[in-house]
């Protein structure tokens, strides 16, 4: 890591529509700090983000506000809700949804950072028999539900 990063960061709060049809806000993302990205998203009601992948890269939502229903891998989409992550590895298919009548928002954290060279949609053409089973972590605030 470069020793000059500042200690302090003003994140954007410049949101732009990113083509996955959500909206992002990017908190930290700089070719100094090759390490990590944190990007506020937030997905509009009754909309569904598209089936996309990201090569190379380790992806978290930590879900902020509103609920949703996750997809991973092609499996059964799982609710989350505010105070739950979900760790996505790399390369492996993911969409989310809101079902609600307000916007959905989390942070999405990536390791290394997020470089739009490693985006790849998978909205067209995807077959769910050429993605294996991978070992997804789904991670509640709510300790009550095992």
């Amino acid at each position: 890591m470069n020793e000059k990063i500042p200690m302090f960061h003003k994140g954007s709060v410049n949101e732009y529509f990113f083509k996955e049809r959500c909206f992002i806000t990017e908190w930290w993302n700089a070719s100094e700090d090759d390490a990590v990205s944190v990007a506020r998203v937030r997905v509009l009601p009754q909309v569904t983000t598209r089936l996309h992948r990201l090569r190379g890269i380790m992806e978290r939502y930590i879900i902020l506000e509103g609920q949703g229903l996750m997809e991973i891998d092609g499996g059964q989409p799982k609710v989350v809700a505010p105070g739950d992550v979900v760790l996505i590895p790399p390369g492996v298919p993911q969409r989310i949804n809101n079902p609600g009548v307000s916007d959905l928002l989390f942070l999405a954290v990536c390791t290394p950072r997020f470089i739009p060279d490693a985006y790849e949609d998978m909205e067209e053409g995807w077959r769910q028999a050429s993605c294996p089973a991978r070992k997804i972590q789904f991670m509640s605030a709510d300790v009550s539900e095992t």
